[in-house]
């Protein structure tokens, strides 16, 4: 398995530490339900964990919930709400909406369950040098004594598409970047009491804290979106590995790419995006994931409807093709045929080498699509026998298990409508779109809209 590591900037064999794989993925701050953007994040991480599991790794996966942070304490008060009630109300819509997604393979850890273990890291930075106290204000990690910031983004100042809003600004720091471990806490605002001074955490140290508990000072890989890896994972860096003085602090560092609106990274920030929840209510989670998984996770995406209806129709050939499988399951008695045998035994693994080269879900699905087209005629004839029909199953439910794009119940259409679309499709081929117009005028009155797709036709009802 070829992993590319932001660290090194190649692809690299994953040869983890040992057993189980630890790794890390930085979760939500919970003032806000999550965009689409934060979703294609933890779909992509969903399916790294997956993939590794089904290759046979044990795996750790943690991800952290910051339940506590300037934002969260400032929306609540908007709300004239308590800070813990707000954080966990959205806190548990972040849960439902993943639930949703079908993101199943972390475990969560909130940061205020690690109050102690953040209070210990920002001591022993303290004690060695790199931490210094601004009166009022917090404690602050010094970056001159950590000369090698920035080895992973490749520099020390702040570009457009960085976490902006998590600079601390303070004109009594010693240094522009150096960035707050432990917040000094105001009157009004949850604290904790420390011999530091009783405040709460700062947003960096709450996951080396986290991960330092359960993966410890070391562990194989750390994700995240691209957004983070300037200041927030580089200030990772620095804490980890001035506390242990072991290098490096993370094996393995993948970065998603930005979900795109217009040419703008979609963010909170810019008020530029949908949120999950309003997305699950008008896509399938499957056509969602898929639409994720369209582009390579380091690559960025396009944002347009278009692109989602394009999903929606592709999980729907995946769900149909299935569907065909199991209703001609008791009509397969054709003798069995070993061309069809190759054609799946070769899309299985057409479909594992594009996942274990640095987790290429759109050669991955084209593997899918190539396979579809082979098949959906001997489908159609009842040319398929019964061994190569569990077979396909089979393969079907495991790429369900990794990728979460095919669906299990599509909705029924009447035969009537089945039969204009057929019929729609073949005028379509044919060029003779007079009689395709006057078909869909007939669907339309039927009560269903149809959006022609590269997957082809998607069916709605109005």
């Amino acid at each position: 398995m070829q992993i590319y590591n932001t660290l090194t900037k190649q692809k690299e064999e994953f040869l983890p530490a040992g057993s189980p794989v630890r790794m890390f993925v930085c979760g939500p701050t919970v003032y806000d339900y999550i965009h689409i953007g934060n979703a294609r994040t933890f779909v992509i991480f969903d399916v790294v964990a997956k993939w590794l599991r089904h290759q046979g790794y044990d795996l750790t996966y943690i991800q952290n919930i910051t339940d506590i942070e300037d934002k969260i304490i400032t929306r609540a008060a908007e709300h004239n709400k308590d800070v813990f009630a707000y954080s966990r109300e959205l806190e548990n819509a972040f849960y439902k909406d993943t639930q949703v997604l079908g993101i199943t393979s972390p475990e969560y850890k909130r940061a205020t369950d690690h109050i102690p273990e953040v209070i210990k890291q920002v001591q022993q930075l303290t004690e060695k040098g790199y931490a210094y106290l601004i009166e009022g204000d917090g404690w602050y990690f010094d970056l001159t004594k950590f000369p090698e910031y920035g080895k992973l983004s490749g520099r020390t100042a702040m570009m457009a598409d960085d976490a902006v809003s998590r600079i601390d600004e303070n004109d009594k720091k010693r240094n522009r970047g150096d960035f707050c471990l432990w917040k000094l806490s105001k009157e009004g605002e949850p604290s904790w009491p420390s011999e530091l001074g009783a405040g709460r955490p700062g947003w960096h140290i709450e996951d080396t804290a986290i991960t330092e508990k359960y993966l410890g000072q070391q562990y194989d890989l750390h994700g995240g979106g691209m957004d983070l890896m300037f200041p927030h994972h580089e200030a990772e860096i620095a804490q980890m590995e001035a506390i242990s003085g072991k290098k490096p602090f993370v094996k393995f560092w993948m970065h998603s790419g930005f979900l795109v609106n217009k040419n703008a990274k979609m963010s909170k920030s810019l008020g530029n995006f949908m949120t999950a929840h309003e997305a699950l209510e008008h896509y399938s989670p499957e056509a969602l994931r898929f639409y994720f998984l369209s582009a390579h996770y380091r690559s960025p995406l396009d944002y347009s409807e278009d692109n989602l209806k394009q999903a929606e129709a592709a999980t729907a050939r995946l769900g149909e093709c299935v569907a065909k499988v199991k209703r001609f399951e008791d009509e397969m008695l054709v003798e069995h045929n070993t061309a069809i045998s190759t054609m799946i035994r070769q899309s299985e693994e057409a479909f594992a080498e594009a996942l274990d080269d640095d987790f290429n879900t759109p050669q991955a699905l084209a593997v899918l699509f190539d396979l579809l087209k082979a098949i959906n005629p001997l489908l159609t004839k009842r040319g398929f026998d019964m061994e190569n029909g569990q077979r396909l199953l089979e393969f079907f439910e495991m790429v369900h298990s990794v990728l979460g794009v095919v669906p299990g119940n599509l909705p029924k259409l009447p035969k009537t409508l089945e039969m204009l679309i057929d019929q729609r499709e073949r005028a379509r081929h044919s060029k003779d779109y007079a009689l395709a117009d006057k078909l869909r005028n007939q669907i339309e009155e039927q009560g269903y809209k149809v959006d022609d797709t590269t997957y082809g036709p998607l069916i709605k009802k109005l």
